[in-house]
């Protein structure tokens, strides 16, 4: 077949090439099998081999494995003035204790695997508190300024 048999002009005018429609015929030079071989798993439709690289070892197996925990792992709880309340109300904590994560955990009030906590102004309280904290809102801070409580920020 000759170039100027696979080119035709468009209704623009321009010059485009025919498009290829495999499995027309032998004429058609992509014809019978389609230009896909003899059998075989590539011969079939719908079927690619994922991820083989030749022989070579694949990109999956050359990388290490980092492990099921996340690279970044800091896990912060979030405690409400309304939730130390109820804590104090409760006498689960006395207000005279240093709250902090520690503390916490030891009466199992968050999870062992959290590294910090913030502070966070949702509700009020009532009495005075000794806090040590990682992060705080600044609202919580007006809040205990207010109350005249004791806040220390941990340095991250």
């Amino acid at each position: 077949m000759k170039k100027e048999d696979k080119m035709y002009l468009n209704s623009t005018n321009s010059v485009k090439e025919k498009k290829i429609r495999p499995g027309r015929g032998i004429g058609s030079g992509k014809g019978k099998t389609s230009g896909r071989g003899h059998k075989g798993q590539k011969s079939r439709r719908g079927v690619a081999i994922k991820s083989f690289e030749g022989g070579q070892m694949p990109l999956y197996r050359r990388l290490p494995k980092r492990g099921f925990n996340p690279i970044k792992n800091n896990i912060v709880a979030v405690l409400n003035l309304e939730n130390i309340q109820k804590l104090i109300d409760t006498k689960k904590i006395k207000n005279s204790d240093k709250i902090d994560l520690s503390l916490l955990k030891k009466l199992k009030l968050i999870n062992k695997k959290i590294k910090k906590i913030k502070i966070l102004g949702n509700g009020d309280l009532k009495d005075k508190v000794n806090l040590e904290v990682d992060f705080i809102s600044k609202s919580v801070k007006d809040k205990l300024s207010k109350n005249g409580s004791t806040i220390k920020i941990k340095n991250n």
